[in-house]
């Protein structure tokens, strides 16, 4: 399960890839070009010029992972273009990958109860 924790991190590469790169090529990207580490754990998305691809590469211990989608109508909202990337929250994430304005989702903050009742 790519969101099962509410802590992952996920980083958005902000350029977009040549999609016919696939695992390695891509972790080799994240390495290189955005100076992270591919099996850190961290979800990195990367985009397609034409805004209507994404894909996610993982590692999810035990192999990297990677996962491609296409929206058939409409295309993905993206952040402008610039270097480096874009932290997402795992909420905004589900967003984005159902294809809608993953920028209007907030993290709403949550007091942890100090004491059961």
């Amino acid at each position: 399960m790519i969101l099962g924790r509410a802590e992952v991190q996920v980083l958005v590469a902000t350029r977009p890839v040549d999609f016919r790169k696939q695992i390695d090529g891509l972790a080799a990207l994240v390495a290189e070009a955005l100076g992270a580490d591919p099996f850190s754990g961290a979800i990195y998305v990367f985009r397609s010029k034409r805004n209507d691809r994404v894909k996610l590469l993982w590692w999810d211990g035990t192999g990297i992972c990677l996962m491609t989608k296409r929206l058939e109508g409409g295309q993905f909202r993206w952040p402008p273009i610039q270097d480096g990337t874009l932290p997402l929250t795992s909420a905004q994430l589900a967003t984005l990958i159902e294809g809608l304005d993953w920028s209007r989702v907030e993290r709403r903050d949550v007091v942890r109860p100090s004491a059961t009742l």
